[in-house]
C-alpha cells in the first residue's frame, strides 16, 4: 500500500518517517510488506491508511491546486482535514492510533458486525434497522450512494436486519470483514475517550471548508470541528449528502487522494456528471495532473 508512489517520489518517505517516529514502529515496512493480520489490526489500520493518503496529497501538491472543499469517508476525515490545515500531519497520525484503539476496546471481539445492503432505499434501511432493533443495536452507518447502504451494529440485530431487508427487495447483503461496529451509538465509549485527545491538539480554522460526515455540512471553526469528529465515530457517515453538498458548491472536479478507488465510484454513481480522478499511484498521479493541466 503507497510503495509504488513512494518508490517514484522518494522525498515522500519522509512522510512515513515522521509517522514511524511518533507512533514507534515502521510505518513504511508495514504498510509496504504487511503481515496483512497486523495491517488489518484498526490501531494500525487507521494510521496506515493515513500516511499514505497525505503522502498521496503530498505529491499532488506541487501542482498548485486550491479545492473549493474537502472531505473524507470517516477515518478519512483526518487526512481532509490535515489537507485543508485544520490539525497538522503530527497530530493526526497520533489521534488516528487512538481513535482505532478505542474503537478496537469499545466492544468485545466477535460481538459486532457490519454488512452492506444493496437496493434499497436509505428511508426504508432505517425502518429495517428500527424493526430490527428488537435484537439489539443496529443502525445504518454508512449512507454511501443510491441503493448502497452498510448497516452495523450488535451481531444477532445486524443477522436480523439482514433478514428483514431481504423481504422488502434488497437485492443482495453483503456481510463484510469489519468486526467493530463504527458509526453506531455502540461506539459512544470511544467517542467519549477520543474527545478528551482531540481536546489537547491545537486546531486551527480551516483554510477551505470540510463537508463533515455527521452533518454534511461545510464547517471551518476550530471548535466545530472538534465537535464534529467526537459526534462522527457514533453518529452514520452522510456520503451521499456530502458529495450532493459539494456538488451544490459548484464542484465539478472530485480528486480522490490514497489507497484505493472505492469514493472515485461512490461519487460517480451520486453525481454522474462529475469529472472524477485519483492519486494512489505514479500511473494515477501523472494522469491527474496531466487532466488538470488540460
Amino acid at each position: 500500500m503507497g510503495q509504488a508512489l513512494c518508490e517514484a517520489r522518494p522525498e515522500l518517505r519522509q512522510v512515513y518517517d515522521e509517522a514511524s517516529s511518533i507512533l514507534g514502529y515502521d510505518v513504511a515496512a508495514l504498510c509496504f510488506d504487511g503481515p496483512a493480520d497486523k495491517l488489518n489490526l484498526t490501531e494500525f489500520t487507521q494510521p496506515a491508511l493515513l500516511v499514505c493518503s497525505i503522502a498521496a496529497l503530498r505529491a499532488l501538491q506541487p501542482a498548485g491546486i486550491k479545492p473549493l472543499a474537502v472531505a473524507g469517508h470517516s477515518l478519512g476525515e483526518y487526512s481532509a482535514l490535515v489537507a485543508a490545515g485544520g490539525m497538522s500531519y503530527r497530530d493526526a497520525v497520533g489521534i488516528v492510533q487512538k481513535r482505532g484503539r478505542y474503537m478496537a476496546e469499545a466492544v468485545a471481539p466477535g460481538t459486532g458486525s457490519v454488512a452492506a445492503l444493496l437496493g434499497l432505499a436509505a428511508d426504508v434501511v432505517k425502518d429495517v434497522c428500527r424493526e430490527a432493533a428488537s435484537a439489539g443495536v443496529v443502525q445504518a452507518a454508512n449512507f454511501n450512494s443510491p441503493g448502497q447502504v452498510v448497516i452495523a451494529g450488535e451481531k444477532a440485530a445486524v443477522e436480523r436486519a439482514i433478514a428483514i431487508a431481504k423481504t422488502k427487495g434488497c437485492k443482495k447483503a453483503v456481510p463484510l470483514p469489519v468486526s467493530v461496529p463504527v458509526h453506531t451509538p455502540l461506539m459512544q465509549k470511544a467517542a467519549d475517550r477520543l474527545a478528551q485527545d482531540l481536546a489537547a491538539v491545537g486546531w486551527s480554522d480551516l483554510q477551505t471548508p470540510l463537508i463533515n460526515n455527521a452533518e454534511a455540512k461545510p464547517i471551518v471553526k476550530a471548535d466545530a470541528i472538534r465537535t464534529s469528529l467526537v459526534r462522527q465515530l457514533p453518529s452514520s457517515v452522510l456520503w451521499e449528502d456530502s458529495v450532493k453538498a459539494m456538488a451544490a458548491m459548484g464542484v465539478k472536479i472530485f480528486v480522490e487522494v490514497g489507497p484505493g478507488t472505492v469514493l472515485t465510484g461512490l461519487i460517480r454513481r451520486i453525481a454522474p456528471d462529475a469529472v472524477t480522478m485519483n492519486v494512489n499511484d505514479p500511473k494515477s498521479l501523472e494522469s491527474t495532473l496531466q487532466s488538470l493541466r488540460a
